[in-house]
């Protein structure tokens, strides 16, 4: 047989045979999917469209009613579902309510003004301010501290900028001076003010000097009443 010919029938029965297995792969998948339209027959699993039904003015995601659980083991005997009630819902139990240091005064501010007309001298000052216990700080003012190394008040001068020199004491004078109490950061604020109103009273005589109140007229025993109440109320 010439060679020309022999390759041209080789070549038809390749065709023929890649055919035959596309047609046999066909109606074996044909048959197949057959088979499974006939085994998921809707027929058999009749389902009522009105369970399905959505209400349009409903959420999109409530697609079931959710008025009732239904439990597992109920549906296992075939009894009868009923509603579960709902338990009301348990009142939060209210927070205690904590100290509101915001009711508190931000700064009590009250003053020493000298009698004499040259005012305070240094010397005296520094004298009196450890005679009651005052340590002088690191900003040049005078401090109470607490045994947590804490400050309670402080003592300033009524010269700007507010504070005291620690040399040559005895060429220093001022007219007064100014002690300030913040009442939202201390821990006890009624015990710290009267401290601090012990202190005032107790240099008031040492430095014989005139108390006054933070808007510059002598202290009263009322504006100190109305302090002492309003910290106690905290």
């Amino acid at each position: 047989m010439d060679k020309e010919l022999l390759r041209v029938v080789i070549i038809l029965i390749g065709m023929l045979v890649m055919i035959g297995m596309l047609l046999w792969h066909f109606f074996k998948s044909l048959r197949e999917r057959r088979e499974a339209d006939d085994y998921f027959d809707d027929s058999e699993y009749d389902i009522g469209d009105e369970e399905f039904q959505v209400d349009e003015d409903e959420d999109e995601l409530d697609l079931f009613p959710t008025e009732s659980v239904v439990d597992g083991d109920g549906l296992l005997d075939e009894e009868e579902i009923k509603p579960t009630p709902k338990e009301p819902p348990k009142a939060a139990a209210a927070p205690k309510p904590s100290p509101n240091k915001t009711a508190l005064p931000g700064l009590i501010e009250f003053s020493i003004v000298a009698r004499a007309d040259e005012g305070f001298n240094g010397e005296d000052l520094f004298e009196a301010f450890e005679r009651v216990g005052l340590i002088y700080g690191s900003v040049k003012v005078f401090e109470r501290i607490d045994k947590n190394r804490l400050v309670d008040f402080a003592v300033a001068s009524m010269i700007d900028p507010g504070t005291f020199p620690d040399t040559h004491l005895d060429e220093f004078y001022c007219p007064g001076i100014v002690f300030y109490m913040q009442p939202r950061e201390v821990d006890n604020p009624l015990a710290v003010f009267d401290d601090f109103m012990e202190t005032i009273d107790t240099l008031a005589i040492e430095l014989d000097g005139v108390v006054w109140d933070n808007q510059r007229q002598p202290l009263t025993a009322e504006t100190i009443a109305q302090f002492r109440q309003m910290l106690a109320a905290r």
